[in-house]
């Protein structure tokens, strides 16, 4: 069964890595989109992909977590037509400092990636949304834990997790998940196995690692799992956890 064909959703951090790869597995599964991401030709290049699978394609590029670009997102999604629902999938780590080395404009990015990128998508969005809608948000298993030289990103995800839970408790009637990818090969886990900063030699030892083991995944392993969540019955994850393992 797909739930989704000829419906219309918004990605966030479209551009690259995992958003990228789900902006085309949703494509190719006929789901027309408005997709987000702060660099502009990555974002169109993505856009022209997206194109070739026949659907309608629209793009926004911007911080997602600024009120100047989530309402513009909603209303050409809206404009698209069958408007059905989003994917908060923009984040940004800075990993390696200790939390007390972190500049200040790198804590703010980090937050208003993934936490208020997450509030200003969903404030332009759940007004908007139909019954049965989906609001899905990425989540990490470092939601969970203290690592250091990842201090702010575990915060960031923390907030977005209970963010995303709190609107399941809020609007019953839009299926919001959270949606935990893995540990996937994309440009921030390859900047945390390069990490700089006071706490660096053991992220870089832990992420390296997984590159040794060859455990990280594809970005295109995470697309396909959502995308299959999404097609058949997303409401069992309402206000809870889905891992890319539950859509293999």
């Amino acid at each position: 069964m797909n739930r989704i064909a000829g419906k219309t959703l918004i990605i966030t951090g479209a551009s690259l890595g995992i958003g990228r790869a789900l902006s085309l597995e949703l494509a190719r599964e006929g789901v027309n989109l408005v997709l987000n991401a702060r660099g502009v030709d990555q974002l169109r290049e993505t856009a022209g992909e997206c194109m070739k699978a026949g659907v309608k394609v629209d793009w926004v590029a911007g911080s997602a977590g600024s009120d100047r670009f989530a309402p513009r997102l909603v209303e050409k999604a809206v404009e698209i037509g069958n408007f059905y629902g989003f994917i908060h999938a923009a984040g940004v780590l800075h990993p390696g400092p200790f939390l007390w080395e972190l500049p200040n404009d790198s804590f703010r990015e980090i937050i208003e990636s993934n936490v208020e990128g997450a509030f200003q998508v969903a404030k332009a969005a759940f007004p908007r949304l139909p019954d049965g809608g989906v609001a899905v948000f990425f989540g990490s298993g470092a939601a969970e834990m203290a690592v250091p030289g990842l201090a702010a990103y575990c915060v960031a995800k923390a907030a977005e997790e209970h963010l995303a839970r709190q609107l399941a408790a809020e609007a019953p009637w839009i299926t919001t998940i959270i949606f935990r990818p893995g540990v996937v090969d994309t440009r921030m886990t390859r900047a945390a196995a390069r990490a700089q900063g006071g706490a660096a030699a053991n992220l870089r030892e832990h992420f390296g690692e997984y590159a040794r083991k060859g455990e990280l995944l594809t970005p295109e392993v995470p697309a396909k799992a959502l995308t299959a969540i999404l097609k058949d019955n997303p409401r069992r994850f309402h206000g809870k956890i889905a891992s890319w393992k539950d859509g293999i």
